[in-house]
């Protein structure tokens, strides 16, 4: 598994919709541990459809472990992609 490094610049500007995610940590404690797949992104959150429904996830204060196409994990805090997708994809 990945930690940050390189990958985790990449991830930022890169398309996340579609992507396997789980909730590492978050200050609200109900979400730590949600697994499943982003099926929407704006600025501050991120709509991950999982077994039990779709549940929107503040960006902010969470950290996010992604499973890239490779297999690669990358975890990365939600507070560095804050932003517009279309203004995160252009950077």
């Amino acid at each position: 598994m990945s930690d940050r490094g390189d990958e985790g610049k990449d991830l930022a500007r890169r398309e996340l919709v579609s992507l396997e995610v789980e909730v590492v940590s978050s200050a609200d404690p109900t979400l730590a541990g949600m697994k499943g797949i982003v099926v929407d992104e704006t600025k501050n959150t991120f709509k991950i459809r999982s077994a039990s429904g779709d549940k929107v996830v503040p960006k902010k204060i969470t950290v996010f472990r992604f499973t890239l196409p490779s297999g690669k994990k990358v975890m990365l805090a939600g507070r560095a992609l804050c932003l517009r997708p279309e203004d995160r994809l252009a950077g």
